[in-house]
């Protein structure tokens, strides 16, 4: 049966694709439905065609799945792909996305069901990025550059959309319409809230400064490029402090980790000492740890007070290496905070540590870096992950390098949306 653009079919939904879809088929050809969950019987409209896949959007449900409920927004919107689906079944279907891809891409069956940590889906975000377009702020509609409401997905305190929907009136009263993106941080108890403004074309930051006074930032940052490419600075401070500072207590001890509002760090406040306690969890008793990607030293810092590890973190960005820095303080003396590309740390580096931990971006390991951690040779390798695509493929590498898979972890960092946070465990034989 050929298929075309708008054309009305009747589905059976199999089971889950990474990326917010469902797997169904049609005499063998396999389609991507949105809006559905596994088992339902529906009618799709197909929306287009791609190389051997067909695209359709779910229309009207026949035979429902007892875990369908009503969406709380758009699930369009983004971080709400999977708003119609009951919460424990989101969990499910994650377990499901991370050990199809390990079969798929990594092409090795885990051993065990992966659990999912869950978490609340309210306010939980710490971090975001919101786009301006026509005097709105919020989230992209799936696929598009149409501004839908932030609040209405819930990711965010109801505070901070105060804030931000402030700071948008402020630029429009101030006719500043250069400001196309705003990258909100702020920390666990949002007692600190920095808000970055990614402008399009300068705007003089003085004329800026009544937009800092706002009740609920701490600070507020615009990005800026020196026409002297020596004196390169992402971001201009307008009022306040570009950072925040979290307190988080670490196996009885309170740490202070501080980043810069563009600094990578995990963005769920009530999962994150969950995973950062996981993560140190699997590394041992005063051993010597190398942590790559080490972004402000979450990971780093943690697994020096909780198990007594000498850390050796590496971090590439600028502004992630100053926060490090500053956080290696609070692992007395555990953590030697290092400001170089994992890529060239890893051709260079003498040491042989017990254990690696690896936070990379989406993209993944690279193959140069991947070969220089395989050199390095470490008894563990403790790989934290938001793409469960990328860390199939990395595994299947560190497999053929002679390392097996010992534990497989999910947390769901991002209720309401298909993504992942995944800790892989890998141990040397």
């Amino acid at each position: 049966m050929s298929m075309t653009p708008g054309q009305l079919v009747p589905l059976l939904v199999e089971k889950p694709a990474a990326g917010g879809r469902m797997i169904a088929r049609v005499d063998g050809q396999i389609v991507l439905v949105s809006g559905a969950i596994p088992g339902e019987r529906l009618t799709a409209r197909v929306e287009r065609i791609g190389k051997g896949v067909v695209y359709a959007q779910a229309l009207s449900i026949e035979e429902p799945s007892a875990d369908r409920r009503e969406p709380f927004a758009d699930p369009l919107c983004g971080g709400c792909l999977y708003a119609h689906i009951a919460y424990p079944r989101q969990l499910e279907i994650k377990a499901q996305v991370i050990a199809d891809a390990f079969a798929r891409i990594g092409r090795v069956v885990l051993s065990a069901p992966v659990l999912v940590a869950g978490s609340r889906a309210d306010g939980y975000r710490m971090r975001a990025r919101l786009h301006v377009r026509a005097r709105r702020v919020g989230f992209f509609r799936e696929g598009t550059h149409e501004v839908c409401d932030a609040r209405a997905t819930r990711q965010l305190l109801p505070a901070t959309v105060d804030t931000l929907d402030r700071v948008a009136a402020a630029l429009q009263s101030l006719e500043v319409d250069q400001v196309r993106e705003l990258e909100v941080s702020e920390n666990i108890d949002a007692s600190e809230r920095v808000v970055h403004l990614d402008a399009a074309a300068p705007v003089d930051p003085i004329r800026l400064a009544s937009v800092g006074q706002i009740g609920g930032l701490s600070g507020l940052t615009i990005n800026r490029v020196s026409n002297d490419m020596q004196d390169f600075s992402p971001a201009d401070a307008i009022t306040g402090d570009p950072h925040v500072t979290d307190a988080i207590e670490v196996a009885g001890t309170r740490v202070r980790l501080r980043r810069h509002v563009l600094t990578f760090f995990q963005g769920n406040r009530y999962l994150i000492k969950d995973l950062v306690m996981h993560v140190a969890g699997l590394v041992e008793e005063g051993s010597i740890v190398v942590d790559l990607y080490a972004g402000a030293g979450l990971f780093a810092v943690s697994a020096a007070v909780a198990r007594g590890a000498r850390v050796t973190a590496v971090e590439g960005d600028r502004l992630g290496a100053l926060d490090l820095e500053a956080n290696a303080g609070s692992a007395n003396r555990g953590v030697v905070a290092v400001h170089q590309p994992v890529e060239s740390f890893t051709r260079t580096a003498q040491l042989r540590p017990d254990t690696i931990i690896l936070d990379p971006p989406r993209t993944g390991v690279s193959r140069e870096a991947l070969d220089g951690i395989v050199g390095l040779r470490a008894r563990t390798i403790v790989y934290v992950s938001c793409d469960v695509a990328t860390l199939a493929r990395d595994s299947r590498r560190f497999i053929d390098a002679g390392y097996v898979i010992r534990r497989v972890d999910g947390f769901d960092l991002f209720p309401n949306t298909p993504h992942v946070e995944t800790v892989v465990e890998m141990k040397r034989v």
